[in-house]
Parts: structure tokens; C-alpha cells; sequence
């Protein structure tokens, strides 16, 4: 693998002595991709300040001439917050490393993927501009009984493993995603909680007929996702999939889909989560697309297993 000695003087070996609780990463320099993991030797290791010192990072990444970040799952849900948060303000894009597969419907059936895509793009500006009133008054009724941020974003793997800020209306009060682990606890599986005390009166409502997730149209627009797709795993789950299911996180994520319409919260286990995943992968067609669309809509009326 090919260094870059010029990427290398923006990333200094030491830092002022005043900085403590380092961490100690190999970086790896391949044209202008920069890989990112943990040090599992001295060759190549580069001490980090910690979390805190996060603009140190940015610095850093702003001077740096690489244009791509890959980081290894095994940084932790924590540090790969971090430095995807670093690379959004330098205005570098963000990727997880993930094992190669051939599972994906845009290399199985190239023609078909990209109706689906032309498809996905027309129908979310469409639904946009119709259900803007609805948009605009579930914005109203946060500001009026949820004072704080009408928005919520969080950092999910998109295709490839590239990670992207999904949005929804916020449901939860301001300062939640800092307690996400203290509420969850140990809990295994996909952290869902039905009781989460996090979540405000309007927001179990809002959830109850996934209208938070109506923003999302957004991101199919930005083609971050799809309208059919696998679940958008968050860091904090991405990083517990076990690693031989971990190629499924190349999928470009969707909306709604099999585990939405099927399971939803009654099926948790994030391999079974993901084994069916890779199901709709290998058996993708237009037609299961459009099903699953179509099943969508009496779940959000029923309510089905939101919370």
C-alpha cells in the first residue's frame, strides 16, 4: 500500500503534553483514500486526542489533500461518530469498510435498478409537494408542544457503507441521543425500547403512524436512500452485526421494506434482521418493490409495531 508523505505532515505524530488519554490509530494512505483503524502495531500508529478535542481532528482533515475516509467497524460507535462528524465539517465523505459482496441488486439486474432509482426520485418529489401541508403541520404542533428542534439527524450506513445524516421529525426531548445507552442498558438486539421514557406525548403518537419518518423523502431525493430497502442500521447497531453478516450494510438502505412491512419492532435480533435482508437482496425484483408499497400503507394506518 502506497503512503503519502505530503497527507502525512498534516497529521503530527505528537501533540502539547496537556492532551491526555490518547488514542492510537493506524492510518493508511491509498491515493487519496485514507483508512482509518485501530493500531494494531506500532507501524503506522498516530496518537488522537480524544473525542473532546474533536476540532483538532477537523484541522487536521481540512488540511489534509485526502478526499475519502474509510473507517473500520471496530473503532466503536463512539470514534466512528466522531470522526464522521469531523469529516462532515471538512467536507470529506465518510464510508464504512465493509467485505465485498455480490448481493446487490444494482449488479444483478443493472437495468431494472435504475427504474427503481428514476422511480424513487419522481415519487418522493411528488409526495413531497402533497403531503407538505401534513409536513408542515406535524412542524407546528412540535414547535407548539416540544419546544427545541423541529429535526432530528443521525448518522446512518448507506451503500457501500457510506454514512449519511437521516432525517426525521424529532420525537424524542432535546438531549435524548446522550442517554440512548444509559436507557437501553445491555439490552441485545436492535435497540428499540416500547416504553422509552425519552420519547414525548406527541412524539408516541407521531411514531405510532411513522410520520417522523416523512422527512426521509428527503434523503431518497439526495439518493442517500431508497423508498424499498433494508433498514438504515445507526452506528450503534451497526457495530454489534456479526461479521460474517456485515456485507449486507453495502445495500442501499430504504424507507420501507421487508422487516418494516413483516416484522417492524415484533422481530428484533439483529441477525435475523439481516438474514432477511440479504433474502430481499438475492430475490429483488421491481414487483416485490412495488408490493412492499403497497403493504406499507394499511401498517401505518393499523399502527403497526411502531413505537
Amino acid at each position: 500500500m502506497n503512503h503519502s508523505s505530503h497527507s502525512l505532515k498534516v497529521l503530527p505524530k505528537s501533540l502539547p503534553t496537556s492532551v491526555s488519554n490518547f488514542v492510537k490509530y493506524n492510518l493508511l494512505w491509498r491515493q487519496r483514500k485514507l483508512i482509518v483503524r485501530f493500531a494494531s502495531d506500532q507501524h503506522g500508529t498516530w496518537n488522537f486526542p480524544p473525542c473532546s478535542h474533536s476540532d483538532w481532528l477537523v484541522d487536521c482533515l481540512q488540511r489534509s489533500p485526502v478526499k475519502l475516509v474509510k473507517l473500520d467497524l471496530s473503532l466503536g460507535e463512539m470514534n466512528l461518530k466522531t470522526w464522521a462528524d469531523a469529516c462532515h465539517k471538512a467536507n470529506k465523505v465518510a464510508y464504512i469498510r465493509l467485505p465485498a459482496t455480490a448481493q446487490l441488486p444494482q449488479k444483478q439486474h443493472p437495468f431494472n435498478w435504475r427504474l427503481k432509482r428514476i422511480f424513487d426520485w419522481l415519487m418522493a418529489a411528488l409526495l413531497l409537494v402533497l403531503l407538505s401541508p401534513v409536513m408542515a403541520w406535524i412542524a407546528v404542533l412540535i414547535t407548539w408542544f416540544s419546544p427545541g428542534p423541529i429535526f432530528f439527524y443521525q448518522w446512518r450506513v448507506g451503500e457501500r457503507g457510506k454514512l449519511f445524516k437521516i432525517i426525521k421529525f424529532r420525537t424524542m426531548d432535546i438531549g435524548a441521543e446522550q442517554l440512548h445507552h444509559q436507557v437501553m442498558g445491555s439490552q441485545e438486539g436492535l435497540h428499540k425500547l416500547k416504553d422509552d421514557p425519552r420519547i414525548t406525548a406527541l412524539g408516541r403518537w407521531i411514531r405510532r403512524y411513522s410520520l417522523d419518518e416523512l422527512p426521509q423523502l428527503l434523503n431518497v431525493l439526495k439518493g442517500e436512500m431508497s423508498l424499498v430497502g433494508p433498514r438504515p442500521w445507526a452506528l450503534y447497531d451497526a457495530v454489534r452485526i456479526s461479521p460474517d453478516l456485515q456485507h449486507r450494510l453495502n445495500a442501499l438502505p430504504g424507507i420501507t421494506g421487508a422487516w418494516q412491512v413483516e416484522a417492524r419492532a415484533t422481530m428484533r435480533d439483529l441477525s435475523t434482521v439481516n438474514r432477511g435482508d440479504l433474502r430481499y437482496l438475492h430475490d429483488w425484483s421491481l414487483w416485490k418493490d412495488f408490493r412492499f408499497l403497497l403493504l406499507t400503507i394499511p401498517k401505518v394506518i393499523a399502527g403497526f409495531g411502531a413505537y
